[in-house]
């Protein structure tokens, strides 16, 4: 039965479903291919009507049937599921941790002595869509092999980066896996605003949505530098001057990289 699936997923979360979406989507893996465990009956059902994988609610069954196994549960979580799937974890496995904060070394750990072929990887919840993007760190045992397959499950919802110093996934996780919430925040800020200015709310998300998404395009597509752009839009002694003048003033700056700071130094934490 070993290596039966090309790809065991252990936990069938949003991420997990974001990360099977793309995969699928862009032929790199076949629903044939794919076994997703679960303990919640109502998850693994949505996984087998919406993707057609196979499904199981038992780790170690996953592990055992499949190439590569993808760790999807929440780092709290792991040591515990480890112990119900060690032993059927071996060396021609490779291992791939989504699981923020917890390192290469510490998961290799959690399966015993042995040399393990771990990649750590860090997406964002816009894989789901195809506009995701991931930091991929290979362990010490990772062949380049390793990381060119990883690249191409994570490039099919978006794109990829690889990183050579894990320390810096946490720093990936804090810019771009929590990144997505701090554009929400904003956007929910900037529709407050323009409902209080008169508009209706339906008008003001949508107004506040596409002009991110506008900006977002712009920036992408033709490569300028957010500074260059902002000082396109900002006029001298008009509307958008006065609003940069006071976010400046606010600290609103300052305070966005705190934020990020912060998320940082909590992904440390979960690490360790």
């Amino acid at each position: 039965m070993a290596g039966r699936f090309e790809l065991g997923v252990i936990g069938a979360g949003n991420m997990a479903e974001g990360i099977l979406a793309g995969v699928l989507r862009q032929n790199v893996l076949a629903a044939a291919q794919i076994i997703v465990s679960d303990p919640i009956e109502a998850r693994r059902q949505y996984f087998a009507q919406h993707f057609g994988v196979t499904i199981t609610d038992d780790n170690r069954h996953a592990a055992r049937v499949s190439r590569c196994i993808m760790l999807a549960v929440k780092p709290q979580a792991f040591d515990e599921a480890a112990r119900g799937f060690a032993d059927a974890i071996t060396p021609e496995h490779l291992v791939i941790s989504i699981m923020a904060g917890l390192g290469t070394k510490r998961i290799a750990a959690a399966l015993g002595a042995g040399r393990w072929r771990v990649v750590r990887v860090m997406p964002n919840l816009p894989i789901r869509l195809g506009a995701g993007v991931a930091g991929i760190f290979g362990g010490e045992h990772a062949t380049p092999d390793d990381i060119e397959l990883v690249r191409r499950i994570f490039d099919a919802g978006g794109q990829s980066i690889v990183v050579k110093d894990e320390s810096l996934i946490d720093a990936v996780t804090a810019v771009s896996g929590s990144g997505p919430a701090y554009f929400y925040y904003m956007v929910e800020a900037m529709a407050a605003a323009g409902t209080e200015a008169g508009l209706s709310p339906t008008d003001a998300l949508k107004l506040a949505e596409h002009a991110c998404l506008g900006a977002a395009r712009m920036m992408i597509e033709t490569g300028e530098a957010p500074a260059e752009l902002r000082r396109k839009v900002t006029s001298k002694g008009g509307t958008t001057q006065a609003a940069i003048e006071h976010m400046d003033k606010a600290g609103v700056g300052r305070a966005i990289r705190d934020a990020v700071k912060a998320a940082f130094l909590r992904a440390r934490e979960l690490g360790a």
